[in-house]
């Protein structure tokens, strides 16, 4: 496939955020999705750091798509992302140090997400650059929304505060257990709940409406 083919459109941001949500829709990379969201200011740290990894690394596959023999392209594909997953992690070091050490290994993970090298092989390695750019930027976009609503909602109701401001005052009696790790559990089922429950409403709506079902 080349890019000539594949013409670009909002959807190909916008697809990656919502209809096909790489956390909530795909249910992709749930290692760092569960571990490192106890607070909204972490899960909106990873899903920026793996929004940079992924818009680089589409775009340098992309670039070299006709270069990189067959058999050596996921090979290839793990040290363009280990490269740039490198500069994230020397930037955090160097520029917040207390979101570096509360991410902690996740960090050097992102170079095995699943997702950033689906993306690599199911997209960039077919596309053009611009294309793969926006694919992976929306990518990354739907993975920092679902980080950061998840973060937001245990950080809420696990400590009373929103990126560190408290909201309810000294009263309030926090669920200690939404910023542990069973906590993740129950905040990410909510949320495929929602998504689910959205999805049926969408589809029962159409069929009523008579439209087609779109593909994804």
């Amino acid at each position: 496939m080349d890019s000539k083919q594949t013409p670009i459109t909002m959807d190909t941001f916008l697809a990656q955020v919502w209809r096909d949500n790489p956390v909530f829709v795909m249910a992709l990379g749930m290692c760092p999705v569960l571990a490192v969201t106890s607070s909204a200011t972490n899960g909106l740290a990873m899903g920026i750091a793996s929004t940079f990894v992924l818009i680089g690394s589409n775009l340098l596959v992309s670039m070299l798509r006709k270069l990189i023999p067959k058999q050596v392209r996921i090979a290839t594909y793990i040290v363009i992302i280990a490269t740039f997953v490198t500069m994230v992690d020397y930037i955090l070091q160097a520029m917040a140090p207390a979101i570096y050490a509360a991410l902690g290994a996740f960090i050097q993970l992102i170079v095995v997400n699943c997702i950033i090298l689906g993306r690599a092989e199911a997209y960039a390695s077919k596309n053009g650059v611009l294309a793969s750019v926006v694919n992976g930027a929306g990518t990354g976009a739907g993975f920092t929304l679902a980080l950061l609503l998840l973060g937001g909602v245990r950080e809420i109701l696990g400590a009373g505060t929103l990126f560190g401001i408290d909201l309810f005052g000294p009263h309030f009696q926090p669920w200690l257990v939404m910023i542990l790790p069973p906590g993740g559990f129950f905040a990410l089922g909510a949320w495929l709940l929602l998504f689910s429950w959205l999805k049926q409403r969408k589809t029962r709506r159409a069929e009523l409406k008579g439209e087609p079902l779109h593909a994804g």
